[in-house]
């Protein structure tokens, strides 16, 4: 007798960074990869202002809203089986985070789940595993977002290890980079900041040499966009590319020379990331120069799949 099919789970997911919310629409069968049905992300900012006043601004509260609220409608269309929404770094260092959660329940509808930087990372490897080229076992995996970078090193049969730093693209941004372009000495230092993290983070890692470097969110799949200077972001040619570390050191220099104006338009790089991704460019050029990393292999999967998966389990 045949097995009786088993009827994919609808889910939607939604991501609520310091940078970017993202959200995803997909139908999860057993021991399948995720279907996607609908995808969406927005570069809106909610952690402005966060690791100066350690409060959400109104005007950033008002922007995701306003998205959540739209996507509230998308998701009802679909008429999913169930629907999860976490928020990262920004809520999590927020004095005022209860108002903001208050706010998105009653407006939105959205019961949202603030998740540690562990509980992150531990979602965001799941996301990565689930679209790994076979052959990829132990695994040094980088998630760099807006308010804190995750270190994780997961190796069959051990139990995964996981650092997370204070250090993200909006908070290098508001804490050192305060010229357009950014000053030598502002560079310097922040390279010094990101090196000692690093460093400290990966003290009990032992063998993250031999594993395979990961790495996965905004900044890096924008650089794995401009180095193939492509004028649509297509998650076919950024998953599992493999970008080395000169292309990421011409690519920082590239950046690091222009003004934020200057950098619109450049060839792979989304609309509202101008700012944050030449910070972004010094994190990752730092970290690999650190770790003595000669490439990373791009993951286009992440958290926001990784919460999905999370929920189907």
């Amino acid at each position: 007798m045949t097995a009786p099919s088993v009827r994919p789970r609808r889910l939607a997911g939604i991501d609520i960074g310091t940078l970017t919310c993202r959200l995803l629409i997909a139908d999860l069968s057993p021991n399948m990869p995720l279907k996607e049905l609908r995808s969406e992300r927005r570069i809106l900012r909610l952690g402005e202002g966060v690791d100066q006043h350690k409060r959400l601004s109104q005007a950033a509260m008002d922007r995701v809203i306003q998205c959540l609220r739209e996507w509230r409608a998308v998701i009802d269309t679909y008429r999913v089986d169930g629907y999860t929404a976490v928020a990262t770094s920004a809520v999590r260092d927020a004095a005022n985070r209860a108002e903001f959660l208050e706010k998105v329940k009653g407006e939105a509808g959205f019961d949202v789940e603030v998740i540690s930087g562990d509980e992150e990372a531990r979602r965001t490897l799941l996301g990565i595993r689930s679209g790994l080229p076979s052959g990829v076992t132990d695994m040094l995996a980088l998630d760099i977002g807006g308010g804190s970078t995750e270190f994780i090193l997961d190796r069959t049969g051990q139990q995964p290890i996981v650092r997370s730093i204070d250090i993200g693209v909006v908070r290098l941004c508001e804490r050192l980079l305060h010229h357009d372009p950014p000053t030598s000495e502002e560079i310097q230092q922040s390279r010094k900041w990101i090196a000692r993290e690093t460093k400290a983070a990966v003290t009990e890692m032992t063998g993250y040499e031999a594993a395979t470097f990961v790495g996965t969110a905004g900044t890096i799949t924008a650089l794995a966009a401009m180095a193939q200077k492509l004028a649509a972001y297509d998650p076919a040619r950024i998953h599992n590319y493999r970008l080395t570390l000169a292309m990421v050191q011409e690519l920082e220099q590239t950046l690091l020379t222009r003004k934020k104006a200057d950098r619109i338009g450049l060839p792979g790089l989304e609309k509202n990331r101008e700012e944050v991704i030449a910070a972004g460019a010094i994190i990752i050029r730092t970290v690999m120069e650190t770790l003595g990393m000669s490439a990373v292999l791009v993951s286009d999967l992440g958290l926001r799949e990784g919460v999905l998966i999370d929920l189907a389990s």
